[in-house]
């Protein structure tokens, strides 16, 4: 893609940013100051500057032409130490149709909401910054540092400390746990060297508040090499597999304009933030087979949440548990990608835009990548008759972005594919967060089949790494052919049902069918996967029909398999989000409500997103209903996930049913890779 002319690009420069699109530098900084004025002489803290999203009937009348341009606002959420105040604030950037980019003259502050931050149950989320923090805290107590010299560790630079949000405490404050390890050299895997000693930090007082260990020292810290890193590898490469180049002579099939993609029929934008990280806004497909007509599919889409309970019960380990989104902010945590490594081929970037603790922003290079990849066969058919084959080969555009969560990676891809499927993959690699053995599971008392601990999985002499499990939230507001708000689209289950034997209906016994339920209310929208039943939930518009079938158009969410939340129902994970508990929840669209365990999950006691929302059981027909899709991979740690893990993946799928008149993928031309050769063909057999 060639760059922009300089008229074009002061052109496009000098339009408004697009309703949708993530805030720029200059409105960050802009609505920072504008904060700063409303609250002088007062020193605030920044916690979360980002787009507000105008309400979703201004949106849809806007994108469909049918209404003026939203006014663009930020919302931002602020603390001013000592005091234990939370602050909400709505910034304006610009007037509806203004120009500028939403400069800091057009900023203002239009509502501010001050709450008493002791009262509240759960807090802003942590931010890099506020990590930093809780480990310098950490670091600097005396009374750390004289546990470890009582484990042996008299040099406190090798200290290595992981901040985690905590629950389910006895204290008071804004508070972080820190888990700690020794490492022993700069580029060393500290979690080849657990420490059980684990300071409680109020970041508000900036102490340590208190300090949980064993209740007498291990008799030795583990110290043996567990190393990842190119120079302390202790064995030599493998011999390097023969280049495999990803290239576009011809460039990229996609066009991008701004924050807007174009590709193989599918258009859509992007967005970015610091709490779900990349979000899929309106997205369509324009369809030959109805005229060209543009047709709606999603409305928004985004990982919302998630969370990271651990199976070891013994203290201070029971309280493991990350609500990686609400507790840090997924976007706060993404990477800069590599172009050649991270992603392939003809790739397009996106950077993120997130804000410091002093209200500066933060510009992350190329958080979001965009790019075409091969995913095998579209299609075939071989007429074995004559011989003839008509072969497709499947392209899918693939958009993602990758987080550290302090030791985990996590890698999202959004994959639109040529037959209007959209799917969702998470991979999952990083570090094992470790632990020491209890001292009853050193003596041999950890009640494991081999020894060691029950819960979890020894990678190395005295290194335990528990099991647990990775449960994440996708909230889908579906549009399905519909361009009014989703009004008129219902929730269905499919399941499949076998038929009884029977002299005349099923004489033979082979005979089963699909049964549908529509999900009415949002009790009723509280369901369990079943792969015996081959599950599936349907999101239909009854306001257009496929014309063989007569039936509703409509797209189907196919499940993830494997079990949800494994804790107990009343054990804090269930308690402050119950979205971990059921697969799949229904709610009516309402502004505001886009995270299912609530707005403020850090410290949480208790959920106030899905379990407030369906405590009245309310109707869902005619509501516009909006999909909270819960899926977890369960991972029971081995051996080889040590010291770095091999990526799993874990995701699920929207695919079309009724939705197109017949095969969308059956215009795809026939392709040829004239760079495939034959390789050395190997030695025949002998018989």
């Amino acid at each position: 893609m060639s760059p922009p002319a300089p008229a074009a690009a002061a052109a496009a420069a000098a339009a408004p940013p697009h309703p949708l699109d993530p805030l720029s530098p200059s409105e960050v900084a802009a609505a920072a100051a504008a904060c700063r004025a409303a609250a002088a002489p007062r020193r605030l803290r920044f916690n979360t500057v980002t787009l507000l999203e105008p309400p979703k009937p201004a949106l849809l009348a806007f994108l469909r032409g049918a209404g003026p341009r939203p006014a663009r606002r930020a919302f931002c959420v602020v603390m001013a130490p000592p005091a234990f105040a939370v602050i909400e604030a709505v910034v304006e950037l610009a007037a509806p149709g203004g120009g500028g980019g939403g400069g800091a003259a057009a900023a203002a502050v239009a509502t501010w909401k001050e709450m008493d931050g002791e009262s509240m149950d759960g807090q802003p989320l942590a931010t890099p910054d506020d990590c930093l923090e809780a480990e310098r805290i950490a670091r600097g107590c005396p009374r750390v540092a004289e546990l470890l010299r009582q484990r042996g560790v008299s040099d406190l630079s090798q200290l290595a400390c992981d901040p985690w949000a905590i629950h389910a405490g006895r204290w008071k404050g804004r508070l972080m746990q820190v888990f700690t390890y020794l490492k022993l050299c700069p580029d060393d895997n500290e979690y080849a060297h657990p420490l059980d000693v684990v300071p409680i930090v109020d970041l508000n007082a900036g102490e340590v508040i208190d300090i949980e260990s064993y209740p007498t020292p291990p008799r030795a810290i583990p110290r043996a090499p567990g190393n990842y890193h190119r120079r302390l590898l202790e064995r030599p490469f493998r011999e390097a597999p023969k280049p495999l180049h990803v290239t576009q002579p011809e460039g990229p099939s996609f066009t991008v304009d701004g924050w807007r993609v174009d590709w193989q029929g599918w258009d859509f934008r992007i967005g970015f933030n610091g709490r779900e990280g990349l979000v899929l806004y309106d997205v369509c497909y324009t369809d030959p087979q109805e005229g060209g007509r543009r047709r709606p599919v999603v409305h928004r889409a985004s990982i919302v949440e998630m969370a990271v309970p651990y199976a070891d019960p013994s203290p201070p380990y029971n309280r493991k548990c990350a609500f990686d989104a609400g507790d840090y902010g997924l976007g706060f945590a993404a990477n800069s990608l590599a172009l050649g490594c991270d992603c392939l081929g003809a790739v397009a970037y996106f950077d993120g835009v997130v804000n410091d603790g002093e209200g500066q922003p933060v510009v992350i290079p190329s958080a979001v990548c965009l790019h075409e990849e091969d995913a095998g066969l579209l299609w075939k058919h071989v007429d074995y008759r004559t011989g003839y084959a008509e072969i497709r080969r499947a392209r899918r555009l693939v958009v993602s972005f990758i987080m550290t969560a302090v030791n985990y990676e996590y890698c999202f891809y959004w994959y639109l594919q040529q037959d209007g499927t959209i799917a969702h993959e998470i991979k999952l690699t990083g570090i094992l967060s470790t632990s020491l053995l209890t001292p009853r599971e050193e003596a041999g008392g950890g009640g494991g089949a081999e020894g060691g601990s029950r819960y979890g999985t020894m990678v190395a002499e005295g290194v335990n790494a528990a099991a647990h499990q990775h449960i994440f939230s996708a909230r889908l507001d579906l549009a399905v052919d519909d361009e009014e708000g989703g009004r008129g689209l219902v929730v269905s289950e499919l399941n499949a049902q076998r038929e009884p034997s029977h002299p005349g209906r099923n004489p033979a016994g082979n005979a089963f069918h699909e049964t549908e339920t529509e999900l009415l209310t949002t009790s009723a929208a509280v369901r369990q996967p079943a792969a015996e039943a081959a599950r599936v939930w349907r999101v239909k518009n009854p306001g257009r029909r496929h014309p063989v079938t007569g039936r509703p158009v409509a797209y189907h969410l196919y499940p993830a398999a494997g079990p949800l939340l494994l804790a107990a129902p009343d054990s804090a994970v269930a308690t402050r989000g119950r979205f971990t508990t059921a697969a799949l929840h229904v709610t009516p669209h309402a502004e505001g409500q886009l995270y299912p365990a609530g707005y403020y999950v850090f410290q949480s006691n208790a959920d106030s997103g899905l379990a407030e929302w369906i405590k009245e059981d309310r109707p869902l027909l005619g509501a516009d209903p909006v999909v909270w899709y819960t899926f977890a991979f369960t991972h029971f740690v081995r051996p080889e996930d040590y010291p770095v893990m091999p990526c799993d993946s874990v995701g699920f799928s929207l695919r079309p049913h009724g939705f197109f008149r017949v095969n969308p993928a059956l215009d795809v031309p026939p392709s040829h890779d004239a760079a495939s050769v034959r390789a050395a063909a190997a030695p025949a057999s002998k018989l």
